[in-house]
């Protein structure tokens, strides 16, 4: 697996970086313009003057984060990805429930799905949904596991504001990790899987989930589920700090064995600029 494809996203009609330093990022989703935190940001920014035009902050204040609205915000308002349409609002967790960096992957998504015609594919910790978007609008049928009746809603949401019919997608409520273990004893099988797990969470159910301990367990059990037929498709993408994208690979390959695939890391190139903010981690594989 190679360990150096580093994607970059370069912004699209709804989304561009604006700027970033000292230790933040400026961003526009759609109409709305954000400054929040970054830690990988560790230049100074290029253009201060552009800041002001942001409607809202993320905030610090005695180890509590929240959001300060200095222009009107809307509770949620639509975003566009090609075919995709997804809403965005400002949550407790400094997110929008949009992450650009993504975009890549989503793209990766559809061209495997396209390829593969009408494929089965599963997408744990799918949070508020783009990826399912990507894979069901262009054919799929999508298992969207989430531990979150918030998250599955607003996936739900975004579902609807795309137009995908309810039947193209099967919700779950539930732990990735439980949830997996019983389609493996039921002897379930997918073309495609997708997983964003975090460092750490909780299930429905309140279990609990490390990283260190429970993705080498996830993996084993999802070789099983990934069919061995040609052009079934992987993809894990991650956040948890201190990971490099060769531990991805490296645990992946543990599992799958030496698989035709691609790992790096997730970037975010400000328009203005060739600067940019790694924001994440991947590995991915295609079955010859």
């Amino acid at each position: 697996m190679r360990n150096d494809a580093h994607l970059v996203t370069s912004g699209w009609q709804d989304y561009e970086l604006l700027d970033s330093g000292d230790g933040q990022k400026l961003e526009r989703f759609g109409e709305v313009i954000t400054a929040r935190p970054e830690t990988q940001a560790l230049w100074t920014k290029q253009k201060p003057e552009l800041w002001k035009q942001a409607h809202a902050v993320f905030e610090f204040a005695e180890k509590k984060g929240e959001w300060k609205a200095k222009k009107s915000v809307p509770e949620s308002w639509p975003m566009k990805r090609g075919p995709l349409t997804f809403a965005a609002r400002l949550s407790g967790f400094k997110h929008t429930g949009v992450f650009p960096e993504q975009e890549p992957n989503w793209v990766w998504v559809k061209d495997r799905v396209k390829a593969l015609g009408t494929p089965e594919v599963l997408n744990l910790f799918g949070y508020t949904g783009i990826a399912t978007l990507a894979a069901a609008h262009p054919g799929a049928q999508v298992t969207h596991v989430d531990a979150s009746k918030q998250s599955l809603d607003w996936a739900h949401e975004n579902v609807r504001l795309t137009g995908i019919p309810e039947d193209k997608i099967r919700w779950i409520l539930d732990d990735a990790l439980a949830f997996a273990k019983r389609e493996a004893r039921r002897g379930a099988t997918y073309d495609g899987i997708i997983l964003d797990p975090p460092a750490f969470g909780r299930g429905a159910k309140g279990e609990v989930w490390h990283i260190e301990e429970d993705l080498p367990s996830l993996l084993s059990i999802l070789k099983g589920l990934l069919k061995e037929t040609p052009g079934s498709f992987f993809l894990v993408n991650g956040y948890a700090a201190g990971y490099a994208p060769r531990a991805f690979s490296q645990a992946v390959e543990s599992v799958f064995g030496a698989v035709e695939g691609e790992s790096g890391e997730l970037h975010i190139k400000e328009t203005s600029s060739e600067r940019v903010i790694p924001s994440g981690i991947y590995a991915r594989f295609v079955r010859e």
